[in-house]
Formats: structure tokens, C-alpha cells, sequence
């Protein structure tokens, strides 16, 4: 590095550290999000000179945090992409390549999912032609069960598709189970979940391919941006050229000739010797990140530890205060997990005093950030209530989600006199209706 650059940096940590004083908490004034990035010194130094670097595509570095991703994550393959929902069209979409044979997906095609879910969970089957079945969660834990999900096979159901719900894992074990009895794929969205675990392994180690967003609402950021990761090393070629416009060849950006019969293939009806690089096997998009996301990434995954842990133990106080409320359902572990939390969710009683609408209006009247838990029923949406699916069971649950519950944050900003504010709130707000 040169001292140029070297003084540069130094004066980035500076000006983060100038930026960070007089930044007190004010209960009822400050805001209290449900969610966000932590980002430290070392993450601002990161971006900066990966950009004095002028990295504004996908190089060195994101293959860099690729295999240390893949490393955290127990799997041997993980792709970068633009975000969470391409890493989830990516996944789905992997499933419908030819060089899968008789085990490819095509239209019509079932794949088992739940209502109560985030959109881009389950538009990528709508998108690939598929059909998605959706099954009810249980109140408590938000997730399907592997006994619900057994119910909905059918003729041609070919995969399972769901997501660990703000990080607590579903029955992970009994899931790739019965995916594996049942001739059926599993994938598992992460996006809420890395740092979880179930049976004490890793969320997102269970199925064919797992998926992981990014965004600045999860555990880790670039901005933007999202993975998907496999041990399976045909799913991962797959996945690269569909991320990577459906090329055939796997060269990294600036290189060629990896293969080392750059003009020796003959594919298709091409003349023989058609330049590898401009062959085209999968019908694919361009769904890359850059080297700017990747250093932010890479400073991200030396704290991902201490962000856990910050989330564990922020649920923990949340869960201990407001232990023993009336007409509240709070939140519960799947058993045998140990969930890296996404956000503390609540759903209130239909029968009591009060409505969810009115206990979120007093929590945002003080600056307490809510959320409701994503989509709540998807049947109800106008996007989704014509396009084609399946529903096995009645979805009871899933509409007391859609009219009941939301959730508030854990997320590592947040400080205990923010948390102890929270939980006082509640009690006040309930205390006052009894």
C-alpha cells in the first residue's frame, strides 16, 4: 500500500470515528429500528479502498469471500449474486437445467412452500412455470412442520422450498428426511438464518441448496447482495452459468482458457471451434455482484460471531421481560435449535382488549420500529391469489398471522436500554387495557 493510500485510510477511520460522537439514546425520540447494518471503521476503510482500487466488478475479492463464505457455511460452493431473492430465482431456477436429466423440474411441477412467507421465497416457482403448494405454520415458532409438509406430497411434487422464519430453524433433520424418502429436493432460505443451527448444525447445511441475502436488514451486509451455496458440485456449475448469462465457460472475469480447449468445442449446431466464452448452455440472466459488495462482506464475516451473539442475547432480554404478559403468544425455538435471531415476533390474542394495530400505533408513537411478518397469508395477495398453486390443510394459522402478529428488532444496533424500553412499553401499553 502506499503512503498516499495509507494516509487516505487513515483519515476514512477518522472521519467514521468523528461521525459516530454525541450519539446518545433519548426513549421516545431516537429511533429504535427493527432492523439494520452495523457497520464499524473497518467496514467504511474497506469500501474506500476497494474503491481507490477502482474493484467495480467481480474479481479477486469476491471470489476471496466466496470461499470463506462456503468455509462458514459448511458447503463447498457458494456464488455471489445481487441479492437474496436472484440467490432464491437462482436456486429454483437451477432445478429446470437440462443437465439434471430426469430429476429437472418442468412445468406444472409442485414445489411444497408456506403461506405465511416473504414473496421472493415463492415467486421464483411461479416464475419457472412451477406450482407452489402451500402449507399452514404453527403459532410460536412461525414454521412448517416436517408432518405438515408429508401431507402435501402429491404426484408431482418434485422439491421443498421454505425459510427458517426470522432465523429459527424448521426441522431441518426431519425435512432433508423426508426429502430424501420422497425423491424430493430441498432448499433452504437462509436469508433470516446464518449463524442458526439445528441438531448443531449450521441452518442452511441441510439441503441440495441454501440461500443467503445480504441485504442490510440481515446478519450480514454489502449493501446489496446475496449467495447461494451447494455441495453439490453439478447444482453449483449450474448456478454459475445461469448467474453468469448462461455461459457454458467458467472462466473468472479477466481470464481465459482455463479449460485449456478454449477453441476445441464443438456444441450444439456452432461450427467446431466456436470461442468457448461465447457458448451459451442455460437460458440465464446476469445476476453478479461487484468487488465493493465483496470487501464490505469480507469485514462483515470477522464480526459475524459478535452479531449473533448481540441477537441471542437481545431476544433473550426481550423474551425474559415480557415472560407472563396476557393476551400475548411470544415467540418460541424450534426444539433442538439454536436460533440466530432475525426479530422478536408477537402475535396478539384475537380475544384480547386490544388490536395488533392499536398496540403497533402506541409502539410506533415512541419511535419503536415494527414489522409485520412479511406477507402474511400469500393466498390473499393480489399477485398471488390467481397464480396457480395448491393449498394442503386450511391455512388458520397463516390468517392469524396475516391479521394478528408483527415483529420488532434484535438486531445488533440495538442496546439494552433500547431493549428494556421496548419491554416497558408492551408491559405499559397491556397494563393500561386490563
Amino acid at each position: 500500500m502506499s503512503e498516499r493510500v495509507a494516509r487516505i485510510l487513515d483519515e476514512v477511520r477518522k472521519y467514521h470515528q468523528d461521525s459516530q460522537e454525541g450519539r446518545g439514546f433519548i426513549p421516545g425520540v431516537t429511533e429504535i429500528w427493527p432492523s439494520g447494518a452495523v457497520l464499524d471503521e473497518d467496514d467504511r476503510v474497506a469500501l474506500v479502498q476497494a474503491a481507490l482500487e477502482m474493484r467495480i466488478a467481480a474479481g479477486k475479492l469476491s471470489r476471496k469471500f466466496e470461499s470463506a463464505f462456503a468455509r462458514r457455511m459448511k458447503r463447498r460452493k457458494a456464488h455471489l449474486t445481487n441479492s437474496g431473492s436472484s440467490a432464491n430465482l437462482l436456486a429454483i431456477s437451477a432445478l429446470t437445467s437440462h443437465l439434471l436429466g430426469e430429476r429437472r423440474l418442468r412445468p406444472g411441477d409442485e414445489v411444497i412452500t408456506v403461506a405465511a412467507s416473504f414473496p421472493t421465497t415463492v415467486n421464483p416457482i411461479l416464475q419457472n412455470g412451477l406450482v407452489p403448494v402451500y402449507v399452514d405454520v404453527e403459532l410460536g415458532t412461525y414454521n412448517a412442520t416436517a408432518e405438515r409438509v408429508a401431507e402435501a406430497i402429491g404426484p408431482r411434487t418434485r422439491a421443498i422450498m421454505m425459510a427458517h422464519t426470522l432465523g429459527n430453524p424448521f426441522e431441518a433433520t426431519e425435512m432433508a428426511r423426508l426429502a430424501q424418502d420422497h425423491d424430493l429436493i430441498l432448499i433452504e432460505d437462509s436469508c433470516d438464518a446464518v449463524g442458526s443451527t439445528y441438531d448443531g448444525r449450521p441452518a442452511g447445511t441441510f439441503g441440495d441448496l441454501t440461500t443467503v441475502s445480504f441485504y442490510p436488514a440481515h446478519h450480514l451486509t454489502m449493501g446489496e447482495g446475496g449467495c447461494v451455496l451447494t455441495s453439490n458440485l453439478v447444482l453449483a456449475r449450474i448456478v454459475e452459468s445461469l448467474r453468469d448469462w448462461g455461459r457454458d465457460c467458467w472462466c473468472e472475469p479477466g481470464e481465459s482458457d482455463t479449460c485449456r480447449k478454449r477453441f476445441g468445442y464443438q456444441m450444439g449446431t456452432l461450427p467446431a471451434g466456436y470461442d468457448h466464452k461465447y457458448i451459451f448452455s442455460h437460458i440465464g440472466y446476469n445476476l453478479k455482484s461487484t468487488d465493493l459488495q465483496a470487501a464490505l462482506g469480507l469485514t462483515q464475516l470477522d464480526k459475524l460471531d459478535a452479531f449473533c451473539s448481540a441477537r441471542r442475547s437481545n431476544w433473550r432480554r426481550l423474551r425474559e421481560g415480557l415472560d407472563g404478559l396476557p393476551w400475548l403468544t411470544l415467540p418460541e425455538a424450534t426444539p433442538r435449535s439454536d436460533p440466530s435471531w432475525f426479530g422478536f415476533v408477537l402475535t396478539v390474542d384475537p380475544r384480547a382488549p386490544f388490536s395488533r394495530a392499536e398496540l403497533v400505533d402506541f409502539l410506533e408513537s415512541r419511535k419503536i420500529g415494527t414489522r409485520r411478518l412479511f406477507a402474511g397469508n400469500l393466498t390473499r395477495h393480489p399477485a398471488h391469489a390467481e397464480a396457480p398453486h395448491r393449498v394442503c390443510g386450511d391455512l388458520a394459522n397463516s390468517d392469524i398471522v396475516t391479521e394478528h402478529t408483527f415483529w420488532v428488532g434484535v438486531y445488533p444496533g440495538l442496546t439494552e436500554e433500547m431493549i428494556d424500553f421496548m419491554v416497558s412499553s408492551i408491559t405499559e401499553f397491556i397494563g393500561s387495557h386490563r
